[in-house]
């Protein structure tokens, strides 16, 4: 159990060494790349397969019984994340193997190969962690990693992206010591686990103040409004490889953090957070989603929209509901897949236009009927229309909140209706104004360039990949069924948080 538990961190640090040692033969280092990836979902889905009854599976590193050593904490939700996120990363390394293959890029792979396994790490042990500590440091490998990353192929534009990145996230890394070390002072202990059932006996005004501020700490990361600010700054400008990963896992690893500490920790909201994240959700749906109609850059564009819809993960949350979490749930799936899906789509735009900026596009349909197919399915289920994923996701949040009422609980339904009515526009605007038309002459002359030249075999390989992700995508929504019952599983373990204490705990809650 322990090897099972570490192997999704140490698998990747391992392959990025050996990376490392095979930079001088990029197609050896891109086969290590790829097997280590293989190796990490082989791993997250044996993990997956263990946890899908509601167990929850624990290791104790060197044998130290929780909270006095390191532990690592498998459950449905992580496990679940794990999986898809492994995946997720296995199909842009692909893509970005693609892109080397046909000299498409100017990324150093040589670098980018260990720094994206390094960054696999981080994500998979913030997925994995069971203690806050522990998780800052998942945090740090992980925003490290995206530091170096962000600035590949650097311009003047991604220099000062990256600086705006960096001072963002050591900001909330600083924030994020400081509430360890709250804690610690106040119970004195970092395992989640012992903090939950010490936590009970603490004055409500004082677990107010810690909710809020690990809610500040993980809502700068996830770009919750007001916080969001440095995302549409940030991810446009990246390299397609770079920020396809970072829209896609990111944001979702600091929701899932949100998840974990709002439920384990402060889960009976007798502090009022609740409140306090419904306004939250509705202002970050709304104000994201106004900002993506108002872009005239595609990618700027599903920036925006990525901040407004982590609003619809924050509102589910704030029901604090077994079918509210459960929605998030199925909501955080289908966001992984989708985003990283339009993000490459993108950067298949900008192989045959040189831009992503709609005010120079048209006609991308006439150039390149699968790359119309690939915006159009998951645009879609961004927009939450019948049957993909996003309309699932959706109408299980919705019906979640309904059955919780409320006044502020209706203007938060009302907001994401909106929301999904905006989207839907924006993807038309996109779509009008980029995919439909006549094509301009030099589009078609790229296009015709590409399909000849030396690069066509590496535009094939991100052409096949970007596909496999649409039919990802596709996927969740043919196994919506059992995705929404696994869900429901994993969200009574989190709401009641029993099983988690009692698997981590020699004695449990007592």
């Amino acid at each position: 159990m322990n090897l099972l538990l570490a192997g999704p961190f140490v698998i990747p640090l391992l392959g990025a060494g050996i990376t490392m040692l095979l930079r001088r033969t990029p197609r050896s280092q891109q086969v290590a790349g790829v097997v280590t990836l293989a190796a990490v979902i082989a791993d997250a889905a044996w993990l997956l397969s263990l946890t899908a009854d509601g167990s929850v599976l624990v290791s104790h590193a060197g044998n130290w019984p929780a909270p006095l050593g390191v532990t690592l904490v498998a459950d449905p939700l992580s496990a679940l994340l794990l999986t898809v996120s492994s995946v997720v990363l296995l199909l842009v390394l692909l893509y970005a193997i693609g892109q080397d293959i046909g000299g498409l890029s100017r990324a150093t792979p040589q670098t980018f190969h260990p720094l994206y396994l390094v960054l696999t790490a981080g994500v998979c042990l913030s997925f994995l962690a069971g203690d806050l500590f522990n998780l800052f440091v998942a945090f740090e490998v992980m925003l490290t990693a995206s530091y170096a990353l962000i600035t590949q192929a650097p311009t003047r534009a991604r220099v000062r992206a990256s600086m705006i990145y960096t001072v963002v996230g050591l900001t909330s890394s600083i924030l994020f010591l400081t509430g360890i070390a709250l804690v610690y002072a106040l119970v004195g202990t970092v395992n989640m686990a012992d903090i939950a059932v010490k936590l009970d006996h603490a004055p409500d005004d004082l677990r107010m103040v810690l909710a809020l501020l690990f809610l500040v700490v993980f809502g700068i990361k996830a770009a919750i409004v007001p916080m969001h600010f440095w995302l549409p700054d940030s991810y446009p400008v990246a390299i397609t490889r770079i920020s396809a990963i970072f829209a896609a896992l990111l944001t979702k690893v600091a929701v899932y953090a949100i998840i974990r500490t709002q439920t384990l920790l402060f889960g009976d909201d007798s502090a009022g957070v609740s409140t306090v994240m419904l306004w939250i959700a509705i202002a970050t749906m709304v104000v994201g989603i106004m900002g993506a109609l108002v872009q005239d850059d595609i990618n700027r564009l599903m920036s925006f929209a990525l901040v407004s819809h982590i609003g619809f993960m924050i509102f589910g949350l704030a029901l604090n509901t077994v079918a509210g979490i459960a929605g998030v749930m199925v909501y955080l799936v289908h966001h992984i897949v989708v985003q990283a899906t339009m993000f490459l789509v993108n950067g298949l735009v900008r192989q045959f236009v040189g831009h992503t900026s709609l005010r120079s596009i048209r006609g991308l349909t006439a150039v390149s009927p699968a790359l119309a197919i690939y915006f159009f399915l998951p645009a879609l289920s961004l927009a939450g229309i019948p049957p993909m994923s996003g309309f699932i996701a959706k109408v299980a949040l919705f019906q979640a909140g309904v059955e919780v009422g409320g006044w502020l609980t209706w203007i938060a339904i009302g907001a994401g209706l909106l929301t999904s009515l905006l989207t839907l526009i924006a993807i038309f605007r996109v779509w009008a104004r980029a995919y439909w038309g006549t094509p301009l002459p030099d589009m078609l002359a790229a296009r015709a360039e590409l399909k000849r030249g030396p690069d066509a075999a590496g535009l094939r390989m991100m052409t096949v990949t970007t596909g496999v992700m649409v039919a990802f995508g596709l996927l969740v929504a043919l196994l919506a069924g059992p995705l929404v019952d696994f869900s429901f599983t994993a969200a009574h373990d989190l709401v009641d948080g029993g099983a988690y204490i009692d698997a981590v705990l020699p004695g449990g809650a007592s």
